[in-house]
This record gives C-alpha cells, structure tokens and sequence, in this order.
C-alpha cells in the first residue's frame, strides 16, 4: 500500500513527510493516504475534515448552526469523491467555556446532525473538549461502496468534467473579508454547500467514469492531485470553466474566473471519464435539475496540470490554497 502521490504544494509536502515510508497495510486495508478517503475491506469507506475558525470561517459570517452544516457537508463531500454511500458521520467539538454556556457548542452540534441527515448520514459519535482559543470542529464521515472511485484511474485520451459552477464560495469569502454584505445564492454557495453523492453515484452507473475527486482547494490544485496520482497531465480550458453567476457579479469576470480555478471550498466534483460521456448530459441534466454538467479539458501523457488559454497557449495551473504557502490565496 504505497500512498497515493500527490501534487506540489507546502501543505502536501508535509503530507508526504508523515506518510514517507508507509508501504505496507495491516490486514483489511485496501487503500490508504492520498486520496479522498480510505478503503476498508467490505466497501467501507473512512475519510476525516478538520475546520478551525479564523482558517475556514469566522463566527460573523455565519450563525453556529450553518457553522456545523457547513463541516458536515464537507466531510460527506469526500465519500462523494469516492461515489460511496453516507452511512454516518463522528463529530469532535472544541470549544471555550463560553461557547458551552451561551449554546453555540449545541447549535454547531445541531447543525452538523441535521446536515448530516439531510445527506442520509447519522450521527453515530464522537468527542467534545475545552479549547483555549478557536472553535474546532472535526467530522469524520463513514460510508460504503463496493465500487470505490479513485483519483488514479485517468489515462491519456480520457476527457476532463467538472459538476455545478464555480468560484462562489470563494466570491463570498472575499467579500466577507472586505466587510461586505454578503446574501442570497452567493452566500448559500459559502454556507451550504451540496456534496455530490447522488451525482457521483449516478456518474459511476454510466461506466464511463474513471477518476474522481471533490474540489475543495480549487481546480488549479486539484487537478494537480489527480494528474500525480494517475501519473497523467490534465489540460484545463480557460474558455470552457462554468463559473459561477454570482462570482461574475460579485467580483467581475476576470477575478471570477480566477475564484473558479483557485479559490476552492466549491465542493463540486472534478470527472475523469471516457469519451462518450458528452451523450449522457441529457440524462444527467433530468436527473439532476438545475446543475450543470461541463467538460473542461482532456488526459493527455505527461505531469501536471496545465490552463490552455484562448490563444492555444498552456500554462502551468498555480495559485490553489495551501495552508503553509505565505503566497496562497487566503481562506
């Protein structure tokens, strides 16, 4: 069980340092670090999100309960990636002595449950503690397929779909910073974001799918992180992005065509999938009202992950979050 590459960055260089030298699985393990989430023998399916205020919200943006939805739907959106089925979710909660006593511990409980069983998901545990300092929440989801969906099943040839638009949620973040109002579906797209396990369920049943995984640090580096680990290179067309309306509004068209390749937390689905998928839009599109499917590139031999502008020209895809990188877009 080698762990699955993945792509550049500060954040994942530190990934590769604490998973150096883990080649060998205990018994029942079919596929460890590197992916969206582990692979347990009988299609389990173990994947964790940590969330930490001033990093991925702030308590004036939205109310405790959205705080604890929002953690939720992005734990879940992980088993999405593996077109796995939720089955529950543990929730750790770290919190001062004043959360517990004016309720917000409750309300983020309360928040996280309740999205968790929106996504058919129940809550089957977890831990609270005292923190000194900022909220914590940490959602480990729990769920089961016998037809995992790897990051590492791209070949050239194959052809490059994204789910839904992108670039609102960060759209909403920047205004949120800047002390803005931010409303309506820019900040639904921030606050509640849907984890595609219908969508990714559905893609697989096609057998056109062959690499999967969710977008929550941004196109440009998660493109990155499917490439290395299919040891393909993936080209991205600038022109062909589905960015979102509300990002165009909110920011204008060139920033939000850069909050859709770089600003991350859109918890759409990034498809790898043979050619003929294009044929089975019609039915997604009825299965699936209102949410766009959009071929964005193509698989070809190479590394990396590259933009292909109007002019023909390719670029290295940069510029997706990283936690440990001074130069990264902040949250």
């Amino acid at each position: 069980m080698t762990p699955t590459p993945l792509g550049p960055g500060v954040e994942f260089d530190l990934i590769r340092r604490l998973t150096a030298g883990i080649d060998d699985a205990p018994p029942g393990v079919e596929l460890g670090p590197g992916d969206d989430a582990a692979v347990l023998d009988g299609g389990w399916v173990v994947s964790t999100d940590l969330v930490v205020e001033d990093v991925h919200f702030r308590r004036g943006w939205i109310p405790p309960e959205e705080i604890g939805g929002r953690a939720a739907r992005a734990a879940l959106s992980d088993l999405a990636a593996m077109a796995a089925e939720p089955v529950g979710v543990f929730l750790s909660l770290a919190g001062s002595s004043a959360d517990h006593g004016d309720g917000t511990l409750e309300a983020v409980g309360r928040g996280a449950r309740a999205a968790a069983a929106a996504c058919g998901a129940a809550l089957l545990g977890g831990d609270v503690t005292r923190s000194p300092g900022p909220l914590v929440l940490d959602v480990v989801a729990l769920g089961r397929t016998r037809h995992p969906v790897r990051r590492s099943g791209a070949r050239p040839g194959h052809e490059v779909w994204v789910t839904g638009e992108l670039g609102a949620a960060a759209a909403a973040v920047g205004r949120f910073r800047e002390g803005r109002p931010v409303s309506g579906p820019l900040l639904r797209r921030f606050a509640r974001p849907a984890p595609r396990l219908a969508e990714a369920r559905w893609l697989r049943s096609t057998g056109l799918l062959r690499a999967l995984m969710d977008l929550s640090d941004g196109l440009a580096g998660d493109a990155g992180h499917l490439a290395a680990a299919s040891g393909v290179a993936l080209e991205i067309d600038g022109a062909a992005l589905p960015v979102a309306p509300e990002a165009v509004e909110a920011l204008g068209a060139e920033a939000a065509a850069h909050a859709a390749l770089a600003g991350g937390e859109d918890y759409e689905l990034l498809v790898v999938a043979e050619p003929g998928l294009d044929a089975r839009v019609p039915d997604f599109a009825r299965a699936f009202p209102g949410l766009r499917l959009t071929r964005v590139g193509r698989v070809v031999a190479g590394a990396g992950a590259a933009l292909r502008s109007a002019d023909g020209s390719l670029r290295p895809l940069e510029g997706a979050f990283d936690h440990f990188d001074a130069g990264s877009p902040a949250p």
